[in-house]
Formats: C-alpha cells, sequence, structure tokens
C-alpha cells in the first residue's frame, strides 16, 4: 500500500511547501495538487515542491483537458519532471462541470475528451510529432516538444462512472477514485477489471487509488469534527446511487446542498450525519484508520491519498499517517 497526500493550493504558496516538506521527509509516496482556475497555479505550486523535497513523486491532482491545451499540459508536466529529477506525476480526468461552467468553457463528451488528451500527451511525451485530424476534440498541426522528459511520467485518470473507470483501466497507470468507503470501490474496481481485461492487461498494472476526505487524530471526535465540512460538501453532490448504496435519504442530501448554496454553513455543516461521515470520509483515531484502510486493501485499493481535511492539525495529523499507520502496510 502506497501513502498519498492532497494539498488545494488556496493557501499560500510557501504554506503548501512547508506542509509538503513534512509529507516528504515523513516518506510519504505521493503528493497531489489541485488544479482550479480560482486557486495558485498548479504548476507554479509543484516547481516549488520539486525544488523543496527529495523524494516524493508530485503533479496535479487533477488537470483537466478543457481549461488547458494538452501540449501545454505536456510540457508543463514533462518540466516538473526535469525539475525533480523523475518523480512527476500527472494525474488528469473530464475536469468539474461547475468550474467549467464558470469559465465558459461546455462540458462536452468528458470520456471522448479525456481518452483523447491520454493519447495526444503520452506521444507528445515520446518525442513524436502529432497532428490530430483523427480526433474528435483535440486539434494539433505537427506540434511536437523541443524535450523529452528523463524518465517515463505515468499517468492516473481520475474517474467515477462506469465507462470513465473502464477506459481507465485500460489505458491508466493509475486511477484516482474520490471514494473512501469500501462499499465504492466494490463497484469501481469492478468496472476497471472490466477495461483491464479488454487490455489484454493485468491488475498488477494499475495503482487503484482511493483518494479520501481523511481524517486522523488522537481521539475520534477530534477527527469526526475536522471531517464535517467536507463532507458535508460530498453528500451535497454525489449521485443519487451513491447515496443509495449506503442508504442515505437524498433529501438529507438537497437539504446540505440547498443550504450551501444559500451560504448557510451553520445549517449546511449541523445536517451532516454519521451516516455521512461513515460513508463519505476515512476517520478516526489511528487504530480506527488502520482497520478501513485494511478494508480498502481487501477490495483493490492500492493507495490511499488522505485528502482534505487530513485532520484538525495537518501537519500533525501526517505525522501520525507515517508513524502510526504506514508501518502496518
Amino acid at each position: 500500500m502506497d501513502f498519498g497526500v492532497e494539498f488545494v493550493p488556496e493557501d499560500p504558496v510557501e504554506e503548501i511547501v512547508e506542509k509538503v516538506k513534512v509529507a516528504d521527509k515523513e516518506e510519504f509516496d505521493y503528493v497531489w495538487i489541485t488544479d482550479h482556475y480560482n486557486n495558485r497555479n498548479v504548476y507554479a505550486v509543484l516547481t516549488r515542491i520539486a525544488e523543496e523535497t527529495n523524494q516524493i513523486n508530485l503533479g496535479p491532482g487533477i488537470t483537466n483537458p478543457y481549461t488547458i491545451n494538452t501540449a501545454e499540459t505536456a510540457s508543463s508536466i514533462a518540466t516538473i519532471s526535469e525539475i525533480s529529477d523523475g518523480r512527476a506525476v500527472l494525474g488528469l480526468g473530464p475536469g468539474d462541470k461547475t468550474t467549467l461552467k464558470a469559465l465558459g468553457i461546455e462540458w462536452d463528451k468528458p470520456l471522448t475528451r479525456t481518452k483523447e488528451a491520454i493519447q495526444v500527451i503520452r506521444s507528445l511525451l515520446d518525442g513524436e510529432r502529432v497532428t490530430t485530424d483523427d480526433m474528435e476534440k483535440h486539434s494539433l498541426k505537427g506540434a511536437k516538444l523541443n524535450f523529452e522528459p528523463e524518465a517515463d511520467i505515468p499517468i492516473y485518470i481520475g474517474a467515477q462512472g462506469p465507462n470513465m473507470l473502464k477506459m481507465a483501466g485500460k489505458r491508466g497507470n493509475g486511477i484516482l477514485i474520490n471514494a473512501s468507503h469500501p462499499k465504492d470501490f466494490d463497484f469501481a474496481v469492478d468496472q476497471i477489471e472490466k477495461g483491464v481485461e479488454e487490455a489484454g492487461r493485468d491488475m498488477d498494472d494499475v495503482d487503484v487509488v482511493a483518494y479520501t476526505s481523511f481524517s486522523i487524530a488522537e481521539d475520534v471526535d477530534s477527527a469526526k469534527e475536522a471531517a464535517t465540512p467536507p463532507v458535508a460538501f460530498i453528500a451535497a453532490g454525489v449521485p443519487e446511487v451513491v447515496l443509495e448504496r449506503h442508504g442515505i435519504a437524498k433529501e438529507e442530501a438537497e437539504k446540505i446542498g440547498k443550504a450551501i448554496g444559500e451560504g448557510d454553513f451553520g445549517t449546511a455543516f449541523g445536517s451532516v450525519t454519521d451516516e455521512m461521515i461513515d460513508a463519505f470520509a476515512l476517520y478516526g483515531t489511528p487504530e480506527q484508520c488502520i482497520e478501513k484502510i485494511k478494508g480498502l486493501k481487501e477490495v483493490g485499493v492500492t493507495q490511499v491519498v488522505a485528502g482534505s481535511p487530513i485532520g484538525p492539525d495537518k501537519k500533525k495529523s501526517m505525522k501520525l499517517i507515517s508513524n502510526e499507520i504506514m508501518p502496518e502496510f
């Protein structure tokens, strides 16, 4: 089992760098930096992280093929690979419909967009000259990078729905899945396996990543309290089929969504139930988190990412993960 950590660059760059330096020292395997136009630029943040760390793999978690031309993405991640001495990984997915709407971008054919972007980026990273007349959504006319990364750059695909999961099983080095509970991975791994089989691959070739809402503390109440705000946003946004999978009433989730839309976060957070926290967060004491991670491992997860909030105190929580949890795996 590998362990990663996610940071959102809504905080000043140097604050993010200092936190990642802790993760690097504590021997986390990966750091993933989210990519949204309204936060600090993901590649600028990754550059600073690459300069200040030694062993941790790093990359956007995730970027998308809508807001940035695929050739620019290939150039950017190849540059990060150079700066980090080959530690770059690329997280790529269909993007966030709400964010794209704010930019005036239509979220059209996400599966096609993502699949074609992977093909183009891999070709550019391999030093090929790329023309895309045969593709539906990407337009390159003899594009070629003037340099190649010194190391192969794994591509991790952000996937949730069945078709995207199957495609990721066919084409990805890893799959980033926003979920924290074994029930969700029972479904996801089944879809990934279908794609892996169709492509003549082996599941050992694919890193199945639980991109969790993670909260660890020495007492369970503190961990649970820290997990409540991100769980509210998750519950408000997941598809109805996921709510049904966990026995959560649609009306309860809609109440939270309505409160968030009105800016009434007190009501939103106060409406989060224990069932929602159990379904949408991996939280608790080190001992409790170990048992939950064992459950994820049993259904095929090979990397756990500690996403927001990580815990009440991010640096302390990372040290708990390193000292108390990683040795168990």
